[in-house]
């Protein structure tokens, strides 16, 4: 039994068939059916049944496969603590942050670490839905903080971050903020909902909260959105923590919507399980899980 041959099995249950694990794995398929037939012989039980188009695991092999995952995990980690333990520091460190979360926190953990590594460049970017997700797959990110939407997680390594709160909020003096009475979906239809675009090109799309068949405005972030939203423009979900202080005072007000309660998400630190691991980014990598416990 064979790494090679774990991994070859896990591609096929993801991917659906032994076509795509061979596209997914750059391989031939006859490849991958000896591997999986030399398997099969070795432990002396059949891994798939073959009465379908699509492989379909066994009751004995869905437990080795099981099994094989959590091989799979501990290799992957075992590899990154050896390129860790033999890297050099990196030129660069690339961070991608969900615009949801506040920076302060993390920002002292950055701090720290480019004190101790200051030959390292490290680059921050700010994204929103899809944007963190889609630069940690395309390699423009070591380490990114996002939900975990739309994350394919037999790729990633991602551990449990921060939770914020996003709240539906408008202006007092605008229309569906004048009354603390249940708002239907079909009340708010007449009012404009701000929204921020996702920062990715499209391949991660998300999106969240969206008020089905009503007016909406786009802009790129969420100081844009508070602005428009304190002119009286319209509504809109806010985290929670970036109008603590216009809640406080007054100058804006949590909206009481059919289906749009105040939404707790939960973030969290992702890498890829194949991603190359230097000091730099494993030291922030391992200091940034002393944040687990920060909810906003």
């Amino acid at each position: 039994m064979t790494y090679e041959q774990l991994v070859v099995l896990n591609a096929i249950v993801t991917e659906g068939t032994f076509r795509a694990a061979a596209e997914h794995l750059n391989k031939s398929q006859p490849a991958l059916s000896h591997m999986i037939k030399k398997l099969e012989a070795e432990i002396d039980f059949d891994l798939f049944s073959r009465e379908s188009y699509r492989p379909k695991l066994t009751p004995s092999g869905e437990v080795f496969y099981r099994q094989a995952t959590r091989v799979i995990q501990q290799m992957q980690q075992l590899g990154n603590l050896a390129k860790s333990l033999s890297a050099k520091q990196e030129a660069q460190v690339f961070l991608a942050v969900t615009a949801t979360y506040p920076l302060k926190p993390f920002l002292k953990i950055v701090g720290d670490v480019t004190t101790e590594y200051p030959m390292t460049h490290v680059r921050l970017t700010r994204e929103s839905m899809g944007g963190p997700l889609e630069r940690l797959l395309r390699d423009d990110a070591n380490i990114i903080i996002a939900a975990l939407d739309n994350v394919p997680i037999e790729q990633v390594e991602a551990i449990p971050f921060a939770h914020v709160t996003i709240v539906p909020v408008a202006h007092p003096d605008y229309g569906p903020a004048k009354s603390n009475h249940l708002k239907s979906i079909s009340d708010m239809q007449s009012y404009t909902q701000i929204i921020v675009s996702d920062s990715s090109s499209g391949a991660f799309e998300q999106s969240r909260d969206l008020l089905p068949g009503g007016l909406r405005w786009t802009v790129s972030d969420f100081a844009a959105k508070k602005e428009i939203l304190l002119a009286q423009m319209g509504w809109g979900g806010m985290p929670k923590h970036l109008v603590a202080e216009e809640l406080e005072q007054g100058k804006l007000v949590a909206l009481n919507l059919e289906g749009y309660p105040p939404r707790h998400s939960q973030l969290y630190q992702i890498r890829r399980r194949d991603g190359d691991v230097g000091i730099v980014a494993q030291s922030l990598w391992q200091r940034l899980q002393s944040l687990s416990h920060v909810k906003s």
